[in-house]
């Protein structure tokens, strides 16, 4: 998903309480396949409640997400709206590979090879009609702010986040860069130990932020460049060229200036280059949003995830948490307020 820019990026490590008071756009769909993927049982089976309705999202979304406001994190969260028509080749790829890797998770949980299964597992998520609209409703339900995108969600973060509106955009993905946001933060949702795809290996993920200026003056290049290099990598919109890699990517425009003349030059096509250049630096907005929070509906999400076999007494729990570290933030903020009078 997205181009992954990391052989070029330097990562500004934090922790959640540095973030405090922090507005922070989140890319709704990003978040929720994180949760779908990480959270499952040990056979790779989902979280469901006695109707087979998938859960694992509910359970990130009440207790990851609560734990962000409860660190004094101020989220919205961005759905995307309507994909691009370019991205239908990118959207029919990820659901051959859910095809395929469904069949190897069957193959593998019939021969027990656990481990084999869970790694296949997460990688057959995702977004259905209920698992979105369940979503609204708790985000709803936690008084949290949402925007529906006109197309990309990161696209309107990144506009949220160059109008001041939130501080940073948050997702796993780089595109965010190449849509204009001056910060990006990443890993914010799924901090902690986790397992490193195909092998028996495990990594520390800690909250990484991405200031754009310093990246793109480190680089010496513009963000036009950069949505070059990308063109040349790979995006969710073309292919990209064959052997041709973060790394050469940047030594090829650094070099050649833009796009154009490196294709003149080595006679290479790129089509409807110029449509996907202007689908990251020129693309949808809606200016139908707010980012103010508002209270949590306490006995409506009591109700909800009761409905979904949730266990009552540790709903209230985090709720409790929540509430009382919401507490502490105002408190906080106040104290610093009648400080300054001082």
């Amino acid at each position: 998903m997205g181009v992954n820019l990391s052989a070029l990026a330097e990562f500004e490590g934090v922790e959640l309480p540095q973030l405090c008071g922090k507005t922070i756009a989140i890319d709704a769909y990003n978040t929720i396949y994180q949760f779908l993927s990480i959270i499952r049982q040990p056979d790779g089976s989902p979280l469901c409640d006695r109707s087979g309705r998938v859960t694992s999202h509910l359970s990130g979304i009440l207790n990851r997400t609560s734990n962000l406001v409860g660190q004094g994190i101020e989220p919205s969260f961005v759905f995307d709206g309507k994909p691009h028509e370019l991205k239908k080749a990118t959207l029919d790829g990820r659901k051959e590979r859910r095809e395929k890797a469904t069949v190897e998770w069957e193959i593998a949980v019939e021969e027990g090879d656990m481990k084999k299964a869970f790694s296949k597992a997460q990688q057959t998520s995702r977004m259905t009609p209920e698992i979105k609209a369940s979503s609204k409703e708790l985000i709803g339900y936690l008084g949290l702010p949402m925007i529906d995108a006109p197309s990309d969600g990161e696209a309107q973060a990144a506009y949220m986040c160059l109008k001041g509106d939130v501080w940073a955009a948050a997702s796993q993905d780089f595109d965010s860069l190449l849509f204009g946001a001056p910060t990006l933060v990443r890993n914010m949702t799924i901090t902690g130990r986790r397992k490193i795809p195909g092998k028996d290996l495990y990594r520390d993920v800690k909250t990484e932020i991405i200031h754009s200026d310093e990246f793109l003056n480190k680089l010496d290049i513009t963000r036009e460049q950069l949505v070059d290099i990308c063109l040349l990598i790979g995006t969710d919109f073309n292919s990209g060229v064959s052997g041709i890699g973060p790394k050469k990517g940047l030594k090829i425009i650094k070099e050649s200036g833009d796009l154009e003349h490196y294709m003149e030059k080595s006679g290479i096509e790129i089509p409807n280059y110029q449509e996907i250049r202007n689908i990251f630096l020129h693309s949808e907005y809606t200016d139908d949003y707010s980012t103010t929070p508002e209270e949590v509906d306490r006995e409506s999400i009591i109700e909800m995830l009761k409905g979904y076999d949730f266990s009552v007494e540790r709903v209230e729990s985090t709720l409790d948490k929540l509430e009382n570290a919401r507490k502490a933030v105002k408190a906080k903020k106040s104290q610093k307020s009648l400080d300054s009078w001082f």
